[in-house]
């Protein structure tokens, strides 16, 4: 069975910088896309950013400038966000997703969430 463990969500500033981290583990034998989103309190979930391998990462409008995806293929594609000059609007529960492969069929999976709350 294939897990997704997100982390690093917690209580910031306005103006301050976080790191979230996604830890993919079990069956896996490769992994194409992985993304993050967020479900902001009374909103729909919306996507955050995306990453695929050999293509450029892709951002919604409002984190532009202020976020970076990244991922590890060497630790299992554990993907991360860094998130600087935060804002109260990014206040909202972060989960990760992504298409991996077991060896036999691809599925997607998320994460449990983990919560970042920007406020002063």
């Amino acid at each position: 069975q294939v897990q997704l463990v997100e982390s690093g969500g917690a209580l910031v500033q306005p103006g301050g910088s976080l790191r979230l981290s996604c830890a993919a583990s079990g069956s896996i034998f490769a992994v194409s896309d992985m993304g993050w989103y967020r479900r902001a309190p009374g909103k729909q979930r919306e996507l955050v950013a995306a990453i695929t391998d050999g293509a450029k990462p892709i951002y919604t409008a409002s984190v532009k400038g202020r976020f970076t995806i990244s991922r590890d293929n060497a630790k299992n594609a554990t993907m991360y966000l860094q998130m600087n000059s935060l804002k109260v609007e990014d206040t909202a529960v972060y989960y990760c997703s992504g298409a991996i492969s077991n060896g036999r069929s691809w599925s997607n999976y998320w994460g449990q969430g983990t919560q970042v709350t920007v406020s002063s």
